[in-house]
């Protein structure tokens, strides 16, 4: 049985839960931002805090990284697992 997975948004995810990136949308400077931070295509990304006002606080590659909301609505994320 094939299971179908559902983008979202990152600024969607909820603390706790575990996403894969799957695609990045935006301009040559917010590419080039978030590339250099790790967040590439294919990286599992944990979402330690998503207050819904002001940043996103990520753990990825055994590292802390906080990105803006702005930034997180153009990065399309597939669930994986709970943390």
């Amino acid at each position: 049985m094939d299971v179908k997975q559902i983008r979202y948004s990152l600024d969607l995810a909820r603390p706790g839960s575990t996403w894969c990136i799957r695609e990045l949308k935006g301009n040559r400077r917010f590419l080039s931002r978030v590339l250099g931070m790790g967040l590439t295509p294919g990286t599992r990304v944990g979402v330690l805090s998503n207050f819904k006002l002001g940043p996103l606080i990520l753990f990825l590659r055994n590292s802390q990284v906080a990105i803006g909301r702005k930034e997180a609505e153009k990065i399309i994320v597939e669930q994986m697992e709970q943390l």
